[in-house]
């Protein structure tokens, strides 16, 4: 098993406060991604179980989730726009559906 060499510790200060943001800033984002899949994945389950009504609502809690999160750069606008598209029309199959 090949272990990863250890990353040395800037020596500039500028170096070392930006590696102790970076740690905070990785957590963060962590976060937001984790946020925005969880809502994606809420509304698919919910269209994979046919639940009209619930899919739905979890669509428009989704929307506002993957709008914040794109506009904070953690994943690009396009990414977003195909994810709420894509579900957008599973949402609306599932109207048809029934």
């Amino acid at each position: 098993m090949a272990t990863k060499p250890k990353k040395k510790n800037p020596r500039l200060a500028s170096g070392r406060k930006r590696a102790r943001q970076d740690v905070k800033l990785n957590a963060a984002n962590s976060s937001l991604r984790s946020k925005y899949r969880t809502a994606v994945k809420n509304v698919e389950k919910a269209v994979v179980s046919g639940d009209k009504a619930k899919a739905t609502e979890l669509f428009a809690k989704m929307q506002a989730v993957v709008d914040t999160i794109a506009d904070k750069g953690i994943f690009h606008k396009n990414k977003a726009a195909r994810d709420k598209s894509r579900l957008s029309a599973k949402v609306k199959g599932l109207a048809a559906a029934a």
